[in-house]
């Protein structure tokens, strides 16, 4: 597992995240592809997959941050998690529009409405989730670890 996170984004595992967090056509009428925060996060690993760059051009401006849909919490949280184990804490290297960032951009707006700058690190992250919103933290944490 270590030697896999070495190599690139766990697309597979993201891929799956996103699904869980999908509410299907069932639920929402007709899907709203990219314009939907969770579409247009599989749309960015569908994209990852056919050619596996790091950087999303404008990833983080076309995050559609006025999707008002309701998620299931805990899917978010899971998926939150599993994209901060994928950084690579790059800290002063970091880019807005690397892919992991730009998904977990997405799940934040699905959480907590907005989405907060990162600054390349899961652990400072994770302590600004925790002086915020620390119910999800605690979730997001024990996913984190687990």
């Amino acid at each position: 597992m270590a030697e896999d996170h070495k190599k690139g984004l766990n697309a597979g595992l993201v891929g799956e995240d996103l699904e869980n967090c999908c509410r299907q056509e069932s639920a929402c009428g007709q899907c709203q592809k990219t314009n939907c925060i969770i579409g247009y996060g599989k749309q960015c690993i569908s994209d990852y997959n056919r050619e596996p760059k790091k950087l999303v051009p404008k990833g983080m401006e076309h995050i559609p941050t006025t999707d008002f849909k309701v998620f299931d919490e805990v899917e978010l949280e899971a998926g939150i998690a599993h994209i901060l184990k994928e950084c690579k804490d790059c800290k002063e290297d970091h880019t807005d529009d690397c892919i992991i960032n730009v998904i977990r951009g997405c799940y934040e707006v699905g959480l907590v409405g907005d989405v907060h700058k990162y600054e390349g690190s899961a652990l400072q992250y994770l302590m600004y989730l925790k002086e915020n919103y620390p119910d999800k933290a605690l979730r997001i944490a024990e996913f984190y670890n687990s």
